[in-house]
């Protein structure tokens, strides 16, 4: 039993992070499109959501990077929401009459503000980007033009982290190379599984009130979407560019923000559980997201043990085994001595990053956990980052 049960957990492990890719690589491929986007000119009105808490300081760059988007100035509208910012805010947008900007003393965080945002917006679609990143001219127009299909409901752009170097910098880079090709391999055998909140646009009249304290709004509006029978389209000609983390230790507390995050998302998108109600796309959100943040890591964490186990009462390819996994996990802590050292991890990038993954996904429960007891449910609990 404990053998079938180490293979069982090597081959779930093996599939959530590198059978799945190519699952879906060749998927993907063996896909015939039929989802074909018109050549025709296609420029409807578009609103431009910046949610921006305290950004005073980058607030211009952000403006300026706005008004040069490719797009007819009278139909894209520019909105700026600051709610409980306490810097010079209004004062670096008040040099920009152009753009509109809502303001209220109270911070509520992002998921509040985007709500209160949607109140403003009068036109058919809606694009959400963060303050700190900056688009490619062609972002709203490349993005736009997916809906001329009816049955698109949310167009995500692409994450591009500006590598500068540093640890942080590289794996996060690395990762979302490898993210980008899985969001492109879903998105066109069905649909996307969650959208980037770094740039994403929805149709007006499908955006639902995020609960107050939602932590990943952008996947769970995207998949409320999907859920509803929409498809949420991947567009990597449009993307948002962004700095990496500053150091690994701020990296590991976004990771555990996005598992928590996690977490409850899972616990507000049960209906995707349901294979008999959309088969490939439980497939594809389970494959894809479920197996990472919740099922995985707990394996992991229990393989080495196990392993330990039959390595000692086995031996062969057992002991094999649990020396290749020691000597990952080696790589992994010598990984994080070299960039707390101010040094270029190298090839120890990789277990580094993976193995922060699944730490960030214990504890990530661990936070989702203690901000689910009922009487969490009842105070107005905001996330940490707006």
């Amino acid at each position: 039993m404990l053998v079938l049960l180490f293979w069982v957990f090597l081959g779930i492990i093996f599939y959530t992070y590198i059978g799945y890719g190519l699952l879906v690589g060749v998927w993907a491929k063996l896909t015939r499109s039929s989802h074909a986007i018109p050549t025709a000119s296609f420029e409807p009105e578009v609103t431009l959501i910046v949610p921006a808490y305290n950004e005073a300081s980058i607030l211009a760059a952000k403006v300026n990077n706005c008004l040069a988007l490719d797009y007819p100035a009278d139909k894209l509208k520019l909105l700026f929401i600051t709610d409980g910012s306490t810097d010079a805010s209004g004062k670096v947008l008040a040099a920009f009459p152009m753009v509109q900007h809502l303001h209220v003393p109270e911070r509520g965080g992002k998921s509040m503000a985007e709500n209160r945002s949607m109140q403003y917006v009068h036109t058919p679609y809606v694009i959400f980007t963060d303050c700190n990143t900056m688009l490619n001219p062609e972002a709203v127009r490349a993005m736009i033009r997916h809906y001329q299909d009816p049955k698109v409901g949310a167009v995500s752009g692409e994450k591009v982290v500006l590598n500068d170097g540093s640890a942080s910098g590289s794996g996060e880079g690395l990762y979302w190379k490898y993210e980008s090709f899985l969001k492109r391999c879903d998105s066109k055998i069905c649909s996307l599984m969650g959208a980037a909140g770094e740039l994403v646009s929805f149709r007006t009249e499908l955006f639902k009130p995020l609960e107050h304290d939602t932590i990943l709004d952008d996947f769970v509006q995207s998949m409320r979407i999907v859920g509803a029978g929409y498809r949420v389209v991947y567009e990597p000609k449009a993307y948002a560019m962004e700095p990496p983390s500053t150091s690994l230790t701020e990296e590991m507390g976004r990771k555990v923000r996005i598992c928590a995050g996690g977490w409850q998302s899972m616990a507000r998108l049960t209906f995707l559980l349901n294979p008999f109600r959309q088969p490939v796309v439980t497939f594809l959100y389970v494959s894809h997201r479920v197996l990472r943040w919740s099922l995985t890591p707990a394996l992991l964490a229990l393989l080495l043990p196990l392993n330990a186990y039959l390595a000692y009462t086995q031996q062969g390819i057992y002991t094999v085994l649990l020396v290749l996994q020691i000597l990952f996990y080696l790589s992994s802590a010598f990984g994080w001595w070299l960039a707390a050292s101010n040094r270029k991890a190298g090839p120890a990038l990789v277990p580094l990053y993976f193995t922060m993954m699944n730490v960030a996904a214990f504890r990530g429960f661990g936070r989702f956990v203690r901000n689910s007891q009922p009487a969490a449910w009842d105070k107005a609990h905001r996330p940490s980052v707006a």
